[in-house]
């Protein structure tokens, strides 16, 4: 049972860290794709939201609104699908994640549509899916539970790993998955506006195939509550 549970748990967290992964090349193609939004760090949205109430570099509004509300609409669906069901990896978690690949699939295509430069209104709808999307996927990474990787943001990650450091207190940390999780997060960033260059429909696409692939393995590998440990393990 020990043996079971410690690989569901590496599973989970080599799941997770490909996910953050993914955010960063979705923040990426949200930030330099469509008019400085981030559709999976609501931290960046709440910011820009605040320097652009007072006109500061003509930073958008209705695009960071967007984002934040339907980021806010996706948690929630996902956490109303998940409330009835035990931590860990569950069918609804594979069905929330698919639903997140196949969102981010069809904001793809509609990229892809419309040329490298779309419109302001494709840009308000694409923004949207993606936010849907992030928020649902946050919600379901939640549930499962990964200590020290949300997939979508890495602030307090690094707070832990700094705080938790030799220069710090000096405790035993996972230092491993902190510090992978910021520089997934940073790599797909990379990936992401590199495929901004080429077209920006690239960089979702490659997020989309990650988070289908995710459900998939951990559909298979995984699909089930996180065995408990007891004392007889």
């Amino acid at each position: 049972m020990a043996t079971q549970w410690r690989l569901h748990e590496r599973t989970h967290l080599g799941l997770m860290l490909a996910l953050t992964f993914s955010t960063g090349v979705v923040d990426a193609v949200g930030y330099l794709g469509l008019d400085r939004v981030f559709t999976g760090n609501m931290t960046g949205n709440v910011v820009i939201l605040g320097m652009a109430l007072l006109g500061g570099d003509n930073l958008p509004i209705i695009g960071p609104v967007i984002a934040l509300v339907c980021f806010m609409a996706g948690a929630a669906v996902g956490g109303r699908v998940l409330r009835r069901v035990d931590a860990g990896w569950t069918p609804l978690s594979t069905g929330v994640f698919t639903g997140v690949g196949v969102v981010l699939l069809v904001a793809a295509v509609t990229l892809f549509a419309v040329g490298g430069h779309p419109v302001q209104s494709v840009q308000w709808t694409v923004t949207g899916m993606l936010g849907l999307a992030m928020g649902a996927q946050a919600a379901t990474a939640r549930h499962i539970a990964v200590k020290d990787v949300t997939t979508v943001v890495v602030t307090s990650t690094l707070a832990g790993l700094a705080a938790d450091s030799v220069f710090g207190a000096g405790k035993q940390q996972p230092w491993a998955r902190r510090a992978g999780a910021v520089v997934l997060i940073g790599l797909g960033a990379i990936v992401g506006a590199g495929a901004v260059h080429l077209q920006p429909a690239a960089g979702l696409l490659v997020s989309a195939v990650i988070v289908l692939v995710v459900a998939g393995w951990g559909h298979f590998v995984t699909g089930g509550p996180v065995p408990q440990v007891t004392a007889e393990a």
